[in-house]
């Protein structure tokens, strides 16, 4: 996989979590009654990542990273499609459960990725030019967003984003030159 192709797909989805992670708690807010249903929630997104790592990593070696890059951006196109149908909180339990083994797909290849990547001897300055790209675009998507959202509707911000997803996995599939 090109290093600067992984970095434009990790920019974009980047952009699109940015998107809507510091804003899904007000359509959550239409959904949960009390702080222990968000717990809750949360707490499956997390447990579900932790179980799932080591099936991930194991699976990154076998079938590859792109593979796995590929089916987290289509993956939470579609979840965030779903999710402003969400109207019962074991709706939002479920989604939770599938972003949660969703994260670890694209935490694992990332870090799997950038180990098979990256020169040992410039490691570090390889992976902070990463992280000031990723880190970038998902500032800008935050920002963007709180504008955005006076403007659109909560729901929409879900769609526009599961867009950006889609266009990611699409990105990363590109036969490389």
């Amino acid at each position: 996989m090109n290093y600067r192709r992984f970095i434009i797909y990790q920019g974009s989805i980047g952009m699109a979590s940015s998107m809507i992670f510091p804003f899904y708690v007000l359509l959550l807010k239409n959904v949960g009654h009390s702080y222990s249903q968000f717990g809750w929630a949360y707490g499956l997104f997390a447990l579900t990542a932790a179980v799932s790592y080591p099936i991930i990593g194991k699976l990154a070696d076998k079938t590859g990273d792109k593979v796995l890059l590929i089916s987290y951006a289509w993956g939470m196109a579609l979840i965030l499609l779903i999710f402003p149908l969400a109207f019962e909180i074991w709706h939002v339990y479920i989604l939770q459960v599938v972003m949660g083994l969703l994260g670890a797909v694209q935490k694992n290849s990332e870090k799997t990725v950038l180990a098979r990547t990256v020169q040992k001897e410039t490691a570090g300055k390889e992976i902070g030019h990463y992280h000031i790209w990723t880190s970038v675009s998902a500032a800008i998507a935050i920002i963007g967003t709180g504008y955005l959202v006076d403007f659109l509707t909560i729901g929409s911000i879900f769609y526009l984003a599961s867009a950006v997803f889609a266009w990611s996995g699409f990105y990363i599939m590109k036969r490389e030159e």
